[in-house]
């Protein structure tokens, strides 16, 4: 199963870059807040969910879409969308209404917000964060288009209620951070207002729809188009901005196939490009997989004959010549890989520098691309949730790669040890490390020294002396102890 994956990641990425193909399935949530009971509505609102949600739909996305939604229901539809979004290769989010910024964090308004509190915070809006967070956990790629950024006397409000820390409700929307895999579109700069427009649609939203299903335009371009035509309507008062992390372009409605010499030609590269990357595997259901895809494909009679010769021996046959039925021997053009200024053998060594860095390989001190290196990206790709071709480093791999912070790839330990913070130790000194720890954290408690007790000797009364009368000069007696 991982074999097939690791093939199923690169293949994709080879067929991206040579016919534009696309992931199918696709899930989108489209929001549309405009009539607010106690804030200033928004006039167009209604009109830009509904165009939206059409135009996805005519570019095959399944779309959750909600008007007018109130806190329940907004977290209602957020539900529904992160149910679906389950083994999604994109996801979207568009959002059009009121929103405000609190302490550097973005929140969508529901309509019944009033904000009249610093605590009507954590119970009346909806954190953005908590839908990103979805999006990124499971889809592939994550297009996120905020229409959002309006005038709002809620959030005026907000700050005066809380006083001196009124300053923390900033204007417009903060700058978001995202995860590979990800793109967010502001319809303005962050900390900036924008615009509803004279029309049917606000000015982001009619750019969005002017460009959204033009074929053979990417995201990329996509954010490009939405920035040059809205600062132009606004005469440069409005400014859109995005923050992307993509590693590979996203086409929301490919350029049409057509039946000609030209796209014959597209289908023969994506049939040579998927044999080039199956033809060494050695791998039964790589092969398998490929003639599934091109069962009359130019190499389908050599896969066969690499299939039997698996199953007749295990050890893989030499390598075929390439030929095509009836015709000359046709040369298999390797695909040449992004070097972005890197010499192949530099671009090795640092991807296996930065793939040891996230845990993934150990020990990266060989500057050869092999199987462990090959292995490693792999294995990054499929915890990091990113495509990237692993059969030769390119720069888009070491930029995904870099990207990553943290560790990826979980720790795996020899029998008899365990990971202390990110380190195998032996499983009885990771319990004495544990005990030091856990009796550092104790209070130190004041010695008690207890005093020997003595036992109590009861002294005996003194004796009472002997008395005896004694004669004394001149006839007196007194009386005196008794001499023995």
């Amino acid at each position: 199963m991982r074999g097939q994956w690791a093939i199923c990641v690169v293949f994709l990425a080879a067929v991206y870059a040579a016919s534009g193909a696309l992931a199918d399935n696709r899930v989108a949530l489209v929001i549309g807040n405009a009539a607010y009971v106690n804030t200033v509505p928004l006039a167009s609102a209604s009109h830009d969910v509904d165009d939206i949600a059409a135009a996805l739909r005519r570019l095959s996305f399944q779309v959750i879409a909600g008007k007018d939604l109130d806190k329940r229901s907004l977290e209602r539809a957020v539900r529904q969308f992160a149910v679906g979004l389950t083994g999604a290769d994109v996801a979207l989010f568009y959002y059009v209404g009121h929103s405000l910024q609190v302490r550097g964090l973005n929140y969508l308004v529901p309509t019944d917000a009033k904000l009249s509190s610093e605590d009507d915070v954590d119970f009346e809006i909806v954190s953005l964060g908590l839908i990103l967070k979805q999006m990124e956990r499971e889809a592939k790629a994550s297009l996120v288009f905020l229409d959002a950024s309006r005038h709002n006397p809620l959030g005026r409000n907000l700050a005066q209620a809380m006083g001196p820390r009124g300053t923390q409700v900033g204007q417009g929307l903060a700058e978001v951070r995202t995860a590979g895999g990800t793109v967010i579109g502001f319809s303005t700069q962050p900390g900036s207002l924008s615009f509803e427009g004279p029309g049917r649609n606000s000015r982001y939203a009619a750019a969005l729809l002017e460009h959204i299903e033009v074929p053979g335009k990417d995201v990329a371009a996509l954010l490009d188009a939405l920035r040059t035509d809205v600062h132009k309507a606004t005469d440069g008062r409005q400014q859109p901005w995005d923050r992307t992390s993509l590693s590979g372009a996203i086409f929301l409605r490919p350029e049409p196939r057509v039946a000609t010499a030209q796209g014959k030609d597209l289908d023969r590269q994506a049939d040579i490009a998927y044999w080039n990357l199956v033809r060494t595997s050695k791998s039964h259901s790589a092969l398998q997989a490929y003639l599934d895809r091109y069962p009359s494909g130019a190499f389908a009679g050599l896969a066969r004959t690499a299939i039997a010769d698996l199953t007749a021996k295990p050890a893989a046959p030499a390598e075929p010549s390439v030929k095509v039925a009836g015709s000359e021997p046709v040369a298999v053009p390797k695909p040449k890989a992004n070097l972005g200024g890197y010499d192949a053998q530099a671009l090795g060594k640092t991807l296996r520098k930065e793939l040891e860095r996230v845990g993934c390989i150990a020990g990266a001190t060989d500057a050869t691309w092999d199987d462990e290196a090959r292995h490693a990206l792999s294995q990054f790709a499929l915890h990091a949730k990113v495509v990237v071709p692993a059969d030769e480093p390119t720069l888009a791999a070491l930029q995904a790669v870099q990207a990553r912070k943290e560790r990826m790839c979980p720790l795996k330990c020899s029998k008899g040890e365990t990971d202390k913070d990110g380190q195998c130790v032996a499983e009885a000194r990771a319990r004495r490390l544990s005990l030091i720890t856990s009796e550092k954290r104790q209070p130190e408690r004041a010695s008690v020294r207890r005093q020997p007790v003595r036992p109590v000797v009861e002294e005996a009364p003194p004796a009472k002396p002997e008395l005896c009368w004694n004669q004394g000069p001149r006839g007196t007696q007194s009386v005196a102890p008794c001499v023995r």
